[in-house]
């Protein structure tokens, strides 16, 4: 099974989601969900006393929920319940909330738009550039956003390549040029910017952002040049590319006297700007 993970927002609230390209179906984080339908800051007990409640009232949803492996707040793949699209609008059901109606509105758009982009592949990007701009993205990092997400699909593809393992190995390579370029690992660079369960790279500064596509896509260049077949290997390739996005932030740091590594979060921009 092909399995691709992704993002989706439902009232600037992110719901992470995979597909599943042989079968053509989404599967949605439960906990997500509940969370997104309740604003319970305990989702997983709120979903462990739900289960226990479905199997008393002699449901059989819960046992037929499924597990996959969805990124966490820090970047590992980590297994989670999902639902598909007809388990999900049986779930919601179970939950009381008020926005239960809109979002069954959204979970058949969501589907929809997935055979849509199908047919056309430009969709997706579109559709990107539209949740950015409705969190309040300026257009020019949204393009900085987009480009930087080809430039990381271009190198976890090279990875495979090389026998890179998806989940701990690429987030342990990540963190490797996250922090040769930058002097934080990935969880310190979160730290520092004042992030919990949000997204680096949505929190990152234009500079920020190029720096980091510069690190990445260096090491996918030197990596096609070298071949690395051992994890060891690869983890060498990403300190010099990691390198390479170094010396340009300190030439800039050092003509500018301004740090490039920012605590500055999109939280915090948005509501400057808005202001």
């Amino acid at each position: 099974m092909t399995k691709q993970n992704a993002i989706k927002i439902f009232e600037e609230k992110k719901v992470r989601t995979v597909w599943d390209d042989e079968n053509e179906k989404w599967y949605f984080s439960i906990v997500d969900v509940i969370e997104v339908l309740t604003g319970t800051d305990r989702p997983r007990k709120y979903w462990n006393d739900l289960k226990n409640k479905l199997k008393k009232e002699g449901s059989e949803l819960s046992e037929k929920i499924g597990q996959l492996k969805v990124q966490a707040s820090d970047g590992k793949l980590y297994k989670t319940d999902v639902a598909d699209t007809e388990q999900l609008f049986r779930l919601v059901q179970s939950i009381p909330s008020p926005k239960a109606e809109p979002f069954k509105l959204w979970i058949a758009e969501v589907a929809k738009e997935r055979l849509d982009e199908m047919q056309d592949p430009e969709l997706t990007i579109d559709r990107a550039m539209e949740q950015y701009l409705r969190l309040g993205y300026s257009e020019s990092w949204i393009n900085q956003r987009l480009k930087s997400i080809e430039i990381r699909k271009e190198l976890t593809d090279e990875w495979k390549r090389r026998g890179v393992e998806e989940g701990q190995q690429f987030a342990t390579l990540t963190d490797i040029i996250t922090k040769a370029w930058s002097d934080k690992t990935t969880k310190e660079y979160k730290q520092f910017k004042g992030l919990k369960k949000e997204n680096l790279r949505d929190n990152m500064t234009n500079t920020e952002l190029i720096l980091n596509m510069l690190a990445e896509a260096s090491t996918k260049d030197i990596s096609q040049v070298i071949e690395p077949d051992t994890l060891e290997a690869n983890a060498d390739v990403a300190r010099q590319g990691g390198n390479v996005a170094r010396v340009a932030r300190k030439e800039l740091e050092l003509r500018t006297g301004k740090k490039v590594v920012s605590p500055i979060n999109a939280k915090a921009a948005l509501k400057t700007k808005n202001d």
